[in-house]
């Protein structure tokens, strides 16, 4: 191996070490031809050059061939190759960074690649595979299933393996997709090339495993095989049913049922929670025969028979062990997809059957299994997770509950009446021996809760409609309260049933009786037993953000706030009872509790500043040590915005103090700027200047994550630093960061937003040498790569310095600096980009500052008075056409809209806190009636002129628009 190269994979292997950091300095204006190349440690420093040599990517997969180089080396080749191919593959076009030699040779040696390396390299090399995919496939890369099929064989399941994991990442993508004519046009390349092979793949192995049925090793292999066959066949399905499918549809549906029944001791594992691949293959058919059923009852319908009796016949046979559950899950989700087609539902229409179900299906996987108080006890936050949030659709109970909710809704009457008998047969049971027959009550209430609930739970309201059979209040009364008020003698788990039916079906439960368990389930905040008071908080949460129908909160802030501080020192207490940072972020409901008390309670939350303090700036400093829990750091954050939003206000310099240690070591931009919104007439503490020279480093703005949080930072900074930042020469700096965001489609929005923060701060004179260049660049993007998005910004940008004439700018300002850039641009940008595009403007604050800037045009522009005549006229045109849908005041915005951080993507990308959301900034706040200030405006104008406003309306302006004008003059 060359020398270079193997220079190349010890730097790889070190640039692996967490310690190293980056450190460099942003480009600024004046060096705005030159490149930037920030500062790093050695290792990154020459993996940095080595990217800049020629097929860099080809070394990499060089070293990730070589066993010589070691594991360590190759797997950091892998990932150092997958991250280099998402920064590079492309541009913002979709047109390829790297030369076409290098990309047709990359594509050439990785399916090869892909299909020999370990495991753990495979994911890193199939992830890189799938974002060329995406950027390429098929039309760009129609090499890419010839080469594939060309490797398939016959008996070698390992080389199939490799094939199939590759097209499977790449057809996988087809999923989640909308119908589209090239989505099929691509689906329809694959089978024409991939179909037939696939097939004969499917009978060879098939063949093989008869043979080999007795060879432990290989059998294992060719059920890895068969798992991606059957994954593939869902994939190539998934869309519409293929015709080489339906064609042997009668095959196809054999074989899948001939493995669906398949035995084989070889396949079994002897750990009871440790599923082996016989059920993976058998719950893999499962999930092909549930699409087929739902998607392609036509052709399907005929063969579904057979596997209801299969069905059947494994569900009243397998045993509890977890290593079935996936399989029983499973199987349950096929016949609740059965049943939910008129015809094949009908042969469960009768008593008989249906208690059969329910006895020998239904309630065999609803009971609590050994293995459930197992996990109930030594892994508690796991067990609440499956048990709440629907993240156990593959657990036992969640698919037999969908299962008897599926049969409910077509025979609602019938599965009551059956399911009922067992409700006050084990209510029976409980009452003859609670101590020993506390299981049974268990059994009850999670039977009639899954029979009274219509639908699914929603986030807001829990469960909206419910069984006419079902008397939901009344079996709280009669069966479920005396759990949660006793204080003792009632088993765990019952007292978790009793709080979880609150949860559940807290919108039919009425008002008084919720002013009676609220303050029972604070009272459960104290419970020494996890699940009860996580239960606890997570009811408690839901019900604070709970309204009635008419709006109004079912718990109001007078209630919530006059047991806020015992909420409070409970939920504190359980996170803070774990010192180690994994185990205090472990529990996000208990943090989601704290954030909805303060968003409830508001300024209430003044009283206790002193004490909420410590806790923030303690669990913070924890958590940022090893954070690794999105959703706990997400409700964490919330937090500490309601906190600061509503307490920051009247105690700016004690939260800026207090939390400057622990943002300033996470550099938590939102928050920071946040502190710095609340109090923004004072003078920038030296925190803040201390903040500003890390914030200019590059390092934080290479993540695409980081950027709009550090553009609100600095634009909290900026208007309160502006002496700072003048006499430390940041200001190029600062203008150096503008430039880069807006060089970019992705940041572009946020460079007009930093851009605006600068002019709106500085005086016109510390600006007057950078305003060309400013304009350089933007005309540029708008001749080069303009976007819709991007023009917008540039003419609400025209329009905020053409109303700023209070700084000394205004339009002929604007006008003289793009004089300066070229002559003669000003008018064919004015009139083919600002004015009719100043129509597109949406958000009221803009359209408002448009109509200022054209208002002041008109009446304060020398140029437009004496040189541009006509375009006075049309100046005038484009503000009568944006008053005809004037601008109104925006609401004050009051109501903190929550987020499901289930709908959120963490990691790289940024997520907003809704706590502290930003409000746009009115630069006139004291204008709310435009149309009003516009006839003023022009009036005083008119007079300071001696009439010269109405003569140039009389002199240019066609009738219709001289109409409409002259009524401003004159109101």
């Amino acid at each position: 191996m060359a020398e270079d190269l193997q220079q190349l994979a010890k730097v790889l292997e070190a640039s692996l070490d967490p310690s190293r950091n980056k450190q460099g300095q942003h480009l600024s204006l004046p060096d705005i031809k030159k490149s930037v190349e920030p500062d790093y440690f050695p290792a990154e420093l020459a993996i940095l050059r080595e990217e800049k040599k020629p097929k860099f990517t080809l070394s990499l997969l060089q070293i990730v061939a070589t066993e010589a180089c070691g594991p360590t080396a190759r797997l950091a080749s892998a990932l150092y190759f997958k991250n280099y191919i998402k920064r590079n593959w492309t541009d913002e076009d979709g047109k390829h960074r790297l030369g076409q030699d290098e990309v047709i040779a990359i594509k050439g040696q990785l399916i090869g690649l892909m299909i020999s390396v370990p495991p753990n390299i495979q994911s890193q090399l199939g992830d890189a595979i799938g974002v060329i995919a995406d950027s390429d496939f098929w039309e760009r890369w129609d090499t890419l299933v010839d080469d594939l099929v060309s490797r398939l064989t016959s008996d070698n399941p390992k080389t199939n393996n490799g094939v199939l994991q590759v097209a499977h990442s790449i057809f996988k993508r087809w999923r989640p997709l909308y119908r589209s004519d090239p989505l099929f046009t691509e689906i329809n390349h694959v089978l024409s090339k991939f179909g037939g092979p696939f097939l004969s793949l499917i009978e060879s192995t098939d063949d093989l495993i008869g043979v080999r049925n007795s060879d432990q090793n290989i059998l294992q292999q060719l059920f890895a095989t068969l798992s991606l066959i059957i994954k593939l066949l869902y994939d190539l399905s998934v869309q519409d049913l293929p015709p080489i499918f339906e064609d042997r549809l009668p095959a196809i549906t054999s074989l899948l049922h001939k493995y669906l029944i398949y035995e084989n001791d070889l396949l079994k594992t002897n750990d009871d929670s440790e599923s082996g691949p016989l059920e993976h293959v058998k719950a893999g058919i499962f999930e092909v025969l549930i699409l087929w059923v739902q998607k392609y009852e036509d052709a399907f319908g005929e063969h579904v028979g057979q596997f209801i009796a299969s069905s059947w016949n494994l569900l009243t046979t397998v045993g509890p062990e977890i290593k079935y559950d996936i399989l029983v899950s499973k199987a349950l989700q096929f016949l609740t997809a059965v049943t939910s087609s008129v015809e094949h539902a009908q042969p469960f229409n009768n008593e008989s059957t249906l208690s059969q179900i329910v006895e020998r299906v239904l309630l065999p996987n609803l009971r609590l299994r050994d293995s459930d108080m197992e996990l109930f006890e030594d892994e508690p936050i796991e067990f609440i997770r499956r048990d709440l949030e629907g993240s156990d659709s593959d657990t036992r109970r969640r698919a037999a509950t969908d299962f008897l909710r599926q049969l409910m809704a077509r025979f609602e009457a019938l599965v009551s009446g059956v399911v009922l008998r067992y409700i006050n047969h084990y209510l029976s049971e409980y009452t003859q021996n609670p101590t020993s027959n506390w299981k049974a009550k268990d059994t009850a209430t999670y039977l009639y809760s899954a029979i009274a609930a219509k639908g699914a739970i929603t986030a807001s309201q829990g469960i909206t409609s419910t069984n006419d059979s079902a008397n939901v209040v009344e079996f709280f009364q009669k069966n479920v309260a005396r759990d949660l008020i006793a204080d003792n003698g009632i088993e765990s788990i019952l007292k978790v049933d009793a709080i979880k039916y609150l949860y559940i079906f807290r919108t039919q439960i009425t008002a008084a009786q919720w002013h009676e368990a609220f303050p029972l389930l604070v009272k459960h905040l104290g419970s020494p037993e996890y699940v009860i008071h996580t239960y606890a908080a997570i009811a408690l949460e839901r019900t604070m953000a709970l309204n009635n129908t008419s709006k109004q909160p079912v718990i109001g802030r007078t209630e919530v706030e006059g047991l806020s501080a015992q909420l409070l020192q409970h939920l504190f207490a359980l996170i803070e009872s774990k010192t180690e940072p994994v185990k205090l972020q472990e529990n996000e409901f208990l943090m989601r509790c704290i954030m909805r008390v303060l968003i409830v309670i508001r300024e209430g939350v003044l009283p206790v500043v002193d004490d909420l303090l410590p806790h923030f700036v303690n669990i913070t400093q924890i958590s940022s040590k090893n954070p690794s829990n999105p959703r706990f750091n997400y409700y964490l954050f919330e937090a500490i915005g309601a906190f600061i939003r509503f307490a920051a206000p009247s105690q700016p310099e004690k939260l800026e103090s207090g939390f400057y240690p622990p943002f300033a070591t996470i550099l938590q931009d939102d928050l920071f700027a946040a502190l710095l919104e609340a109090n923004s007439s004072a003078s920038l503490s030296a925190y803040y200047t201390s903040l500003i020279p890390p914030i200019l480093n590059p390092a934080p703005w290479t993540s695409k994550g980081n950027v709009p949080a550090l553009v609100r930072l600095l634009s909290a900074i900026i208007p309160r630093g502006v002496r700072e930042i003048g006499q430390s020469d940041q200001l190029k700096t600062l203008l150096g960061v503008f430039q880069q965001l807006v060089a970019t489609r992705t940041n572009e929005i946020y460079g007009f937003e930093l851009l605006e923060c600068i002019i709106s701060s500085f005086a016109r004179s510390a600006l007057e040498e950078y305003y060309v260049p400013i304009l350089q660049i933007l005309l540029s993007r708008l001749q080069n790569s303009r976007t819709d998005t991007f023009a917008l910004r540039f003419v609400r940008l025209y329009h905020f310095i053409s109303a700023k004439d209070d700084m000394g700018l205004g339009a002929d300002f604007f006008m003289n600096v793009a004089e300066h850039v070229q002559l003669g641009v000003f008018v064919p940008l004015y009139l083919n980009i600002i004015l009719p595009d100043t129509q597109k403007l949406l958000r009221p604050l803009d359209r408002k500052t448009a109509v200022i800037s054209l208002t002041k045009t008109l009446t304060d522009s020398k140029a437009f008075a004496e040189k541009y005549k006509k375009g006075w006229a049309y100046t005038c045109e484009a503000l009568l056409k944006l008053l005809q849908n004037p601008p109104l005041p925006t609401a004050s915005d009051d109501v903190i809209t929550e987020q499901d951080p289930d709908d959120l993507s963490f990691g790289v990308g940024f997520t907003q806190l809704t706590t502290i959301r930003r409000s746009l900034r009115d630069q006139w706040p004291d204008i709310t009636d435009v149309k009003k200030w516009v006839g003023e405006y022009i009036r005083a104008a008119d007079v300071r002129y001696k009439g010269k406003i109405a003569e140039f309306a009389q002199e240019r302006l066609p009738p219709e628009a001289r109409r409409v004008f002259a009524a401003y003059l004159q109101r």
